[in-house]
């Protein structure tokens, strides 16, 4: 063999090296999954880099994903799609062309997921979803374009949020849109399921509402940050697509720019005086279902007294802390896990609490599922587990809305 034979082998070699990590064997499609994983961690390697040589901001690189995937939104032979303001929100209403016989339609207010760090409403996959459920269910769908973290911490992305879905939920814009104000649902994947979840509790408080959801369905929601070592989480810590460390960078940024946070949240060290009393909430030995706890022991977490972090305590940032007295009052939920992701068990627990509470949950948990997979369903990123999980969340939707 040639030296330049040599050469190439090396580099084949070091490329299949690079591109191979252990995947189970329950994922389908999982050379597709290195592959499509190779390219976040190529990224997220460089954002490294880049920030530690003080050139550039972690964020600021892994914000290309979300460029790299940003469409213009248009009219097609099925939806419409028009820019809006909701009360200085930027949003996206995508209706559909077909005639809905005089009857008001349905709603769905989708919230995009990111790590609220990342993501964007004009990103291929959300715009193609959000046509396909105003096309098959015959509803108006509001994407909504949140400010993001870094630049605007907690609570910004969900007061941006909660205003956009506040303004929807009035006699005079659902009318303006044709939509059955009693038939409205609030959904988001990821840390738009977290905002979905925390703004569907929110609405129950606010007075000003008169309007109730019909429902909200969490799609591997993020639902709490005071216990960042659940089962989930060890067992899913290198796991592609959300490792634990980019899951813990973006809590942290969703909260501040001091990274000292980061550093105490990978230790679970975290948690402050204000947030000791809701460790309750988040005691997966008691929340979760015997086969997802497995052989891991519950320790329980203790509070630093020199710590103080008032938003770690604060449903309207981890959802799953919410009295129970304020769960009763919840819509029905839908709420999607997957087996191989660090958020895993921040799901389930809710769906447990939910149901305890008297809510009607469908939950829905895939065993072959990783993070992120639903939106992982065109070219060259399709996995058929995507199309299953889009085909049973829009059902449920069609059932349940």
């Amino acid at each position: 063999m040639g030296s330049k034979g040599i050469i190439l082998l090396l580099i084949g070699s070091l490329t299949a090296y690079y591109i191979y990590s252990p995947i189970p064997d329950e994922i389908e499609d999982k050379w597709k999954l290195m592959i499509t994983d190779s390219f976040f961690r190529s990224l997220s390697h460089l954002a490294d880099a880049l920030e530690l040589v003080g050139l550039k901001d972690y964020m600021d690189v892994m914000m290309l994903i979300t460029l790299a995937e940003r469409v213009t939104p248009a009219a097609d032979r099925d939806t419409t799609v028009a820019e809006a303001l909701f009360d200085g929100v930027e949003v996206l209403v995508y209706e559909p062309r077909r005639e809905s016989a005089g009857a008001p339609r349905r709603a769905v207010i989708y919230l995009h997921g990111g790590g609220w760090c990342l993501g964007s409403a004009r990103m291929a996959p959300y715009d193609l979803l959000s046509r396909r459920i105003a096309s098959e269910l015959n509803a108006v769908v509001v994407s909504v374009e949140y400010r993001l973290a870094p630049a605007h911490h907690f609570p910004v992305p969900f007061e941006d949020v909660y205003r956009a879905v506040k303004y929807f939920l009035t006699e005079d814009t659902v009318s303006r849109y044709s939509v059955d104000i009693n038939r409205i649902a609030v959904s988001g994947d990821s840390a738009g399921g977290n905002l979905a979840a925390a703004v569907a509790q929110q609405l129950q408080l606010d007075k000003d509402v008169q309007a109730e959801l019909k429902a909200q369905a969490l799609l591997y929601p993020v639902l709490q940050a005071l216990d960042l070592n659940t089962p989930s989480y060890q067992q899913n810590e290198h796991m592609p697509i959300l490792p634990k460390t980019l899951m813990v960078r973006f809590w942290s940024e969703y909260f501040t720019s001091d990274k000292s946070l980061f550093r105490s949240m990978m230790a679970n060290s975290h948690n402050s005086l204000e947030s000791s009393h809701l460790l309750r909430c988040v005691n997966w030995s008691a929340l979760l279902p015997e086969p997802f706890r497995r052989k891991y022991n519950y320790t329980a977490l203790s509070a630093d007294p020199s710590r103080s972090m008032a938003a770690l305590a604060d449903p309207r940032a981890s959802p799953l802390l919410a009295a129970d007295a304020q769960l009763r009052a919840l819509p029905r939920a839908y709420i999607l896990t997957c087996e191989y992701d660090v958020l895993r068990d921040d799901g389930i627990m809710y769906a447990t609490r939910l149901r305890d509470a008297g809510v009607q949950v469908r939950h829905e948990h895939y065993k072959g599922g990783f993070h992120g997979a639903m939106m992982f369903s065109v070219w060259p990123t399709d996995f058929k587990i995507a199309h299953r999980m889009l085909n049973n969340y829009i059902r449920w939707l069609d059932e349940n809305l």
